[in-house]
């Protein structure tokens, strides 16, 4: 017995979910191997960093071109490609010996895991419609950072317990399952909706030509740019050492700080899909609320004399924890923005803004820390992660000055077509006399 429609979307969505956590998990096994990776490599922070920013360049080097597939080939064999080459690469990893090969490792895993979020986004799209589409990639994508709590406290156990060889050699077989799994059950639309027919390549010029000139799909990057960095450096690498190393808190203490970042946006993320759906035109203030209160914790922290107190440390992480589900309004801005021909490479564009800042952060930190610290490995104090996690203001003004300069031309275009918001103080206010009314 076939299930119904409602019902068959989500197990669609699940399996494409289960997909992408193991590529979370994929992405942020090395971070929280950290030490035991300068260790088994012999490798400084610049070298640990490399691994990272390695990973993440072509991670968001691929992006558009694999946007470009997606709107071509679809999200199945799309998904089932990435969970592959990132198997492949923990496989390298688990049998890794010297910087050089290791690095290898991580290419292939940022290589794969470029084409799977992407992909599920495209999912969401052909299975919901409506204001369901925003929560449900908000679910998406809190809940594929399960990878990164499987990440921050199972693989850290293993990893103690197993050894680095066994423990990758695990990774790899997980992502082999699940790669199984997608491959034999999952579809690109529902059932009785035709694909559209794939664009030659004058066409895919052409497209991606007008998805880069729409300001929705830049106001989505710049958002995406703005609110997820910070996160992203800190629990995909820099977060552990600076917690243990810098502030003194014990490994346990600051894998639980970790793993409380993740169930942070958990609880965020479908709020903001909520807002977003209700207040589509108001989806920047969400942004700018988002960045004021990271650069406002990251500077108490970054200030305070000596190791921070616990309870501000849990207020940063608490912070950080909305930064993921912030830069998916990004997404949200490209689908809103550009036609379905185009959600793939729109998508695609908006993932670049992320993590081109993240790779370029890590970098930045490690060569901060190695200027200061020279030859240390694992001995940097509290002071030289201070200056280093200073680097992240320029990203942060960056990122604004983009959403202000596109939020601008785009209420200009709406305020064309006859659309003029009001202050927001005033729409909250009709909004909640309206409710109270029509009780």
């Amino acid at each position: 017995m076939s299930l119904p429609p409602a019902l068959r979307a989500h197990a669609v969505w699940l399996v494409a979910l289960a997909a992408y956590v193991v590529a979370v998990f994929h992405r942020a096994s090395l971070g929280v191997a950290g030490p035991e990776a300068q260790e088994r490599f012999s490798a400084g922070a610049s070298a640990l960093s490399l691994f990272l920013v390695l990973q993440l360049a072509v991670y968001a080097g691929m992006q558009v071109p694999v946007g470009v597939a997606l709107d071509r080939f679809g999200s199945r064999r799309l998904i089932v490609a990435g969970g592959l080459t990132m198997a492949a690469g923990q496989l390298l990893l688990a049998v890794a010996t010297d910087v050089p090969t290791a690095v290898g490792a991580r290419v292939l895993v940022g290589a794969g895991d470029a084409m799977t979020f992407i992909s599920v986004l495209r999912i969401i799209g052909a299975w919901f419609t409506g204001g369901t589409v925003p929560v449900i990639t908000q679910l998406t994508g809190i809940l594929g950072q399960l990878g990164q709590v499987a990440a921050a406290t199972p693989l850290v156990a293993l990893l103690h317990g197993a050894g680095w060889r066994n423990t990758f050699l695990g990774a790899a077989a997980v992502g082999l399952l699940v790669t199984v799994l997608v491959a034999t059950t999952l579809r690109d639309v529902p059932e009785g909706v035709a694909r559209p027919a794939p664009p030659g390549l004058a066409a895919v010029r052409e497209g991606l030509a007008a998805t880069w000139r729409e300001s929705g799909t830049r106001i989505g990057l710049y958002t995406h740019l703005v609110t997820q960095f910070s996160g992203t450096v800190f629990a995909l690498l820099w977060g552990f050492p600076f917690l243990t190393v810098g502030e003194g808190l014990s490994p346990g203490t600051a894998a639980a700080l970790l793993t409380l970042l993740v169930l942070v946006g958990m609880v965020v993320g479908p709020v903001l899909g909520r807002l977003c759906g209700r207040w589509p035109l108001r989806r920047s203030t969400l942004v700018f609320a988002i960045l004021v209160a990271t650069v406002t914790a990251w500077t108490v922290v970054l200030l305070w004399p000596g190791r921070a107190p616990l309870g501000l440390l849990v207020v940063l992480v608490v912070v950080l924890g909305t930064n993921g589900p912030g830069s998916m309004i990004g997404f949200d801005y490209a689908r809103t923005w550009n036609p379905a021909e185009r959600q793939g490479s729109a998508s695609g564009v908006v993932n670049v803004g992320g993590f081109v800042a993240s790779l370029l952060t890590v970098l930045a930190i490690g060569a901060v820390l190695d200027l200061l610290t020279p030859g240390a490995s694992t001995a940097y104090d509290r002071d030289s992660f201070r200056a280093a996690f200073s680097v992240q203001y320029l990203f942060w003004a960056i990122g604004a000055v983009g959403v202000l300069r596109h939020r601008r031309l785009l209420r200009a275009r709406l305020a064309a077509d006859g659309v003029v918001l009001v202050p927001l103080r005033a729409a909250v206010t009709a909004r909640v006399r309206g409710r109270v009314a029509s009780r």
